[in-house]
């Protein structure tokens, strides 16, 4: 029996772990550990290890990390106790392979953990590139940490591949969200009354859907750059459903932020969490996604979703045609927020693309964990040098 540690920390990577959990327990021979921490365990951040529950799994560890401090010094502590912990975890009770997903400071501990124990890490949807975040620099990072790379696309693939992995550790299998997006839009996704009932939205008018995170290579900048959001927003003739960001340095500027504004403004409301079934409800039902969460370019264009993205935090990442990028200021984020709004424009993305996989990603994966010999060749690992 193959013991596959997997890692969830928030309500995002969640999504991801979810398909991959279940095709593990459909496999003989394979059989699932799951380590939460982060975000999951904290009240703020609404405490998605509920979600888990519902899902119908259990944690076998959780493992506190304290999240709700986000300054600087606050999430580099949480990095190093979040290390310590895990640290402990495996010491006690190894697992044969870890799975760790995306660029989550949180997810990091678990990966640096593993180093010392010899123990070979997965990592999902390396490669990519957000230039405006520390996040772009952890997902590099947990790539040379990790033995298996299972990536979202061929642009993915080759920047792994830049970063001196072996090809034989390259595996191309799209991002598993997307997997958990087609499930639950197989299982029956509710109309636009029901969702606008459920969320405070207008049937009958224009809706959107605001996820603004901090862009944590700018933190300092916070309140300017959600003030300019805000401010655009004032001026757009829409009902808004605000998300909490996540728990990154400044998040708190932020949450205090459009708490305030949803109390001024009747035609807006925050929600902590959607839930993963609602949340893929609304970005089904809505006119556009605004902010700059990734979620504007790795789900919305599953459903040819109009996605602005706000300044630089997504920079570099694959986009499809859905992404209407925009800098800081005011009037810039107003004029994408209109095209995303203008009938031509979903007329346009009819039969638009994801550029993150075909909804099979979470197959691969495991085809990947349960067929990998864990032995040295594993985790020794050679540097290729690609200079001419």
């Amino acid at each position: 029996m193959r013991t596959i540690g997997l890692v969830t920390v928030g309500r995002s990577d969640w999504n991801a772990c979810l398909p991959v959990l279940r095709e593990i327990a459909g496999r003989q021979g394979l059989r699932a550990r799951l380590y939460v921490t982060g975000a999951h365990l904290s009240s703020t951040f609404g405490r998605t290890v509920d979600q888990i529950a519902a899902d119908g799994f259990t944690p076998d560890v959780q493992i506190p990390m304290a999240v709700d401090d986000d300054s600087p010094a606050g999430v580099a502590r949480a990095i190093g106790a979040g290390t310590a912990a895990f640290a402990d975890v495996f010491a006690a009770d190894r697992p044969d392979v870890l799975v760790v997903y995306g660029d989550r400071f949180e997810m990091y501990t678990a990966a640096l953990a593993a180093l010392p124990f010899k123990l070979p890490v997965a990592h999902v949807t390396g490669g990519d590139v957000t230039e405006g975040a520390i996040d772009d620099t952890l997902r590099h990072s947990m790539t040379k940490l990790s033995h298996l790379l299972f990536v979202a696309n061929e642009e993915a693939a080759r920047r792994v591949r830049q970063l001196g992995e072996e090809s034989h550790r390259v595996h191309v299998t799209g991002d598993p969200l997307i997997d958990h997006l087609e499930s639950v839009v197989r299982a029956g996704l509710p109309d636009r009354l029901e969702v606008a009932r459920r969320f405070g939205l207008d049937p009958n008018g224009r809706n959107l859907v605001v996820t603004y995170h901090p862009v944590t290579l700018q933190y300092a900048e916070t309140r300017t750059h959600v003030g300019a959001l805000l401010d655009a927003l004032t001026r757009i003739d829409a009902r808004m459903l605000f998300t909490y960001p996540n728990a990154d340095t400044a998040g708190r500027t932020i949450i205090e932020a459009i708490e305030t504004f949803c109390r001024r403004h009747p035609r807006a409301q925050v929600v902590v969490n959607a839930g993963p079934a609602g949340y893929v409800s609304l970005l089904a039902h809505v006119d556009a996604l605004v902010g700059n969460s990734s979620s504007g370019l790795i789900e919305a264009p599953s459903f040819e979703l109009p996605a602005v993205n706000v300044g630089i935090r997504q920079r570099g990442r694959v986009r499809g045609r859905n992404v209407i990028d925009c800098g800081n200021g005011v009037d810039e984020i107003l004029e994408a927020i209109h095209l995303a709004l203008a009938p031509e424009t979903r007329r346009d993305l009819k039969g638009c693309s994801n550029p993150y996989g075909d909804g099979r990603a979470a197959p691969r994966i495991v085809d990947g964990l349960a067929g990998v010999t864990l032995d040295d060749s594993l985790v020794i690992k050679r540097f290729v040098d690609t200079r001419a």
